[in-house]
């Protein structure tokens, strides 16, 4: 494989021409997966505008508004990487609520949030009706490998070196999880699209 450099404005720009140029008669259902330190909300919250002006509705969700309440994710303790992988994501809720509404024949009601995981309460967010052709951009961590039904997804890579220094000491017992992502899920050829982001102000195109 081969990383291609490519600045943060191209890399928005090619990857909104690619999600604009899908058919507008469905919705699109967009992944960009990656630890914190790879900054996967901010590259999602980039590509609203440029979705916009190309025509398509946009509504963006965050992962982290579909995590179970704080006694299911800590029933076995604060710091199990293992739990952390397996049992902190709501699939369930994050598929019915908004994935499901936006495959074909789907009623394109989504619900951008579902719980408030640092007061660990229901968000009350309002539902949002997305247009047809419109698309989710949703971020997150340790997304694929779940069977998820996205229609693009994009996994924003980081060496275990990078990923380390980058992670606050504070969250260094999640490393073995993305270890275990790694190995288990090779997020890099499973993705659509994977960008090297050791320094996500220089992101390079994997290939091949």
């Amino acid at each position: 494989m081969r990383a291609l450099p490519i600045s943060p404005e191209h890399l928005v720009e090619e990857l909104s021409k690619r999600m604009a140029a899908t058919p507008d008669d469905r919705w699109l259902r967009v992944a960009v997966d990656g630890p914190p330190p790879a900054l996967p909300g901010e590259l999602a919250d980039a590509l609203v505008d440029p979705l916009r002006v190309r025509g398509r509705d946009v509504v963006r969700v965050a992962a982290a508004g579909f995590l179970r309440p704080a006694s299911l994710r800590l029933e076995f303790g604060r710091d199990d990487p293992d739990v952390f992988y397996d049992e902190w994501l709501d699939e369930g809720g994050l598929v019915r609520e908004v994935l499901a509404p936006l495959a074909p024949g789907g009623s394109g009601k989504v619900l951008p949030s579902l719980w408030d995981s640092v007061r660990d309460r229901a968000t009350r967010a309002q539902y949002r009706q997305v247009a047809e052709g419109g698309v989710l951009v949703l971020d997150g961590a340790l997304l694929l490998g779940r069977g998820l039904p996205f229609d693009l997804t994009v996994h924003l890579s980081m060496s275990s070196g990078a990923l380390a220094r980058r992670t606050p000491g504070d969250e260094a017992w999640t490393l073995p999880a993305y270890a275990r992502y790694e190995a288990e899920v090779r997020p890099v050829a499973a993705a659509d699209v994977a960008v090297k982001v050791d320094d996500p102000r220089h992101p390079a195109l994997i290939t091949g």
